[in-house]
Formats: structure tokens, C-alpha cells, sequence
């Protein structure tokens, strides 16, 4: 077997692996921080520097309240500092995993549906090929 060939499906072998680590990972500190972990969670790859952890259904009973009282964008403000002050942990974890540093995590959380995204930035693993080329975008 071609050596790349083989290199390529032990890294997507492994970064499976990782995906399911990160997700346990995300429910762990999404339990110690807001008492409840997420019923469901899903880590994937979207492009070969960004990961993007879903969780759902990670809403406190005092959350689901105040979705009831309308109280949307408090309970917003509420998760986003909590997540904000959580971000070390968040990418600390993603960092162990993957073996590759975090340079960006943003938060979000659609309180009407309970599903939350964390989304992290990787460093670049390795540099571009000639072949790929960086859009600038216009303005």
C-alpha cells in the first residue's frame, strides 16, 4: 500500500477517535459548568481547520423557565459568559486531543431549539500546497 495512502487512513481513523473524544469532552465541562450535560452531541471536522461540536439539549430547568418567560436573549448573555469564562477548558481539551492549538472559539446557543455549537479554530497542521491558494476576500 502506497505510504500516503496509508498515512491518510490512519489520520482519518484517529480523527475519528478524536471527534468522539471532543464530544465527551464538550458534555464534561458543559456538566460541570451548567450542572447538566447535553443528551446529544456531535463533533465534525468543517474544513481541515475548524471543528464544530453540537450539543443538545444542555438546558437547566431555570433555562428552560426563562425560554418560557420569553427571556431569550438573558438566557444568551447568561450562556455566553459562562462559556466565555470556560474558554481555556474548552480549548485546553481540544488541544490535548488533537495535538493541534486553538487560535479562535466562538460560542453560540439557539435557546428556542436547545442546541448549542462550539466552534474551534485550529492552527494550520501543516502549510499549503501549491496547489491551494488563499481567497482574499474584496473590501
Amino acid at each position: 500500500m502506497d505510504t500516503d495512502v496509508q498515512d491518510g487512513r490512519e489520520r482519518l481513523e484517529r480523527g475519528g477517535m478524536d471527534l468522539q473524544e471532543v464530544s465527551n469532552a464538550m458534555v464534561r465541562i458543559y456538566k460541570e459548568m451548567f450542572g447538566r450535560g447535553p443528551t446529544k452531541a456531535r463533533t465534525a471536522y468543517a474544513g481541515p481547520d475548524v471543528l464544530i461540536s453540537t450539543l443538545e439539549d444542555s438546558m437547566t430547568p431555570a433555562e428552560r423557565n426563562m425560554v418560557a418567560m420569553g427571556e431569550h436573549q438573558r438566557l444568551r448573555d447568561i450562556r455566553m459568559f459562562f462559556q466565555h469564562a470556560s474558554e481555556r477548558e474548552f480549548a485546553e481539551a481540544v488541544e490535548r486531543i488533537t495535538g493541534r492549538k486553538v487560535r479562535a472559539l466562538v460560542s453560540g446557543i439557539d435557546t428556542s431549539q436547545d442546541v448549542a455549537s462550539e466552534v474551534f479554530y485550529l492552527e494550520p497542521a501543516r502549510t499549503a500546497s501549491p496547489n491551494e491558494v488563499e481567497t482574499p476576500l474584496p473590501g
